[in-house]
């Protein structure tokens, strides 16, 4: 797989100035950093170009300012950086201009430095051309390691790649190797798993997968609306019913491509949308009309345990109920911890990645058990639907 991209295996960085584009855009409350997961992954990157003798010269992105705002400045970003690094970072006031070519200019072999917010300038995600141009002056050839913006061609995560040779980072790396794993190249059989409340959203998703996976697993607000779709009373349950048609035709899809679809069998219901309000197990002919369904029921839950016994790949997208209220995210859970003692015991290739999936499984204690977990949002999503992503394609070796 690596094979098919340019890898820092594939370069001597010794002596030269490297742009490398990271995801650094990091939950702060107050000036602080309130999570340093991304920075920690982007940390064996940017200190194996610099104990290599490179100079690191670190490229990002933070929040969506419109136009130069103190208040998206990464400097304090950087701050935090040193302290994961154990490494000093310098900090340029701007990514293009004199105080980015002066600051460059002042680096020796082995020295970090972090360029200011590159959306400070509307010309990155506008991906201009004379942007690409100052900022490919400032190195010598261009790493990527932030996977999660790989699907936006915007200046710093793909334009450079046309202008300087181009490299695979190290979590970059490991993010396309998993997913290689996982669709791409895959032990059968696959299954995954797609929740989330809104089926509108997942659309191409679900139509791709059907295609390349054995058995989808579809749960959340989801699967109401496929089984609305299917003549089920689902009472007062979130369902998007203008679907209902979409919701058919990929289970048509599915059955022509042999994708065993697994609905929920039964349901969770409550009659108030909060935490520890009381719920009852009900089979699907039986949801009351006032009722909400917030959660697969217990045989769903063991429906979902044995349709990952009996796969070799996992992919997953998304909770099965209303996982952020307890005891609604005892489906997602369950099933969470399975998969994650079937990869442990190594039956079981397990990808998963999405904001609330990796939430999910933070909550249900297995994040760490499963082969690999996207911090990548919209690019996981994109990939899973079959998209090619700007800032990997241009990474594939010619």
């Amino acid at each position: 797989m690596t094979n098919s991209f340019r890898t820092l295996d594939d370069v001597d960085v010794r002596g030269k100035r490297v742009l490398l584009r990271v995801d650094l855009n990091v939950p702060m409350e107050q000036g602080r950093v309130t999570d340093a997961t991304r920075l920690e992954r982007v940390a064996p990157t940017i200190t194996e170009i610099a104990d290599k003798g490179g100079k690191a010269i670190l490229l990002a992105h933070f929040g969506r300012p419109k136009g130069a705002d103190p208040k998206n400045s990464l400097r304090p970003v950087a701050e935090e950086l040193a302290k994961v690094l154990g490494k000093p970072v310098a900090f340029a006031d701007d990514c293009v201009g004199e105080p980015a070519q002066q600051a460059v200019a002042a680096m020796k072999d082995g020295d970090i430095l972090c360029l200011e917010n590159t959306r400070f300038h509307p010309e990155e995600e506008k991906n201009d051309p004379a942007f690409v141009a100052e900022l490919a002056r400032l190195g010598d050839i261009w790493v990527n390691d932030a996977f999660s913006a790989a699907h936006r061609a915007h200046a710093s995560t793909e334009g450079l790649g046309h202008k300087l040779p181009g490299y695979a980072g190290r979590t970059m790396q490991a993010e396309l190797e998993a997913l290689n794993k996982a669709l791409e190249a895959p032990t059968k059989p696959v299954i995954a798993v797609i929740g989330g409340a809104k089926v509108s959203t997942k659309i191409d998703l679900l139509e791709n997968l059907v295609s390349k996976v054995d058995a989808l697993v579809i749960g959340g607000g989801m699967a109401n609306t496929f089984l609305h779709a299917q003549g089920v009373s689902i009472g007062k349950s979130l369902a998007e019913k203008d679907l209902a048609a979409t919701a058919l035709r990929i289970m048509e899809k599915a059955e022509a491509a042999n994708c065993a679809i697994i609905l929920p069998v039964d349901a969770t219901v409550a009659f108030h949308f909060a935490a520890n309000t009381p719920s009852h197990a009900y089979g699907l002919d039986a949801i009351p009309a006032d009722g909400m369904i917030l959660d697969v029921g217990p045989q769903s839950v063991e429906r979902v345990r044995s349709a990952i016994d009996d796969a070799a790949t996992l992919v997953w997208n998304g909770p099965l109920g209303a996982f952020e209220l307890t005891p609604f995210d005892r489906g997602t859970v369950a099933a969470a911890k399975h998969a994650a003692e079937r990869t442990k015991a190594g039956k079981l290739v397990s990808v998963a990645g999405g904001g609330d999936t990796v939430a999910a499984l933070n909550q249900a204690d297995v994040a760490g058990d499963f082969t690999y977990v996207s911090t990548a949002g919209g690019a996981f999503l994109e990939w899973m639907e079959g998209k090619p992503l700007p800032g990997v394609e241009v990474l594939r070796a010619k």
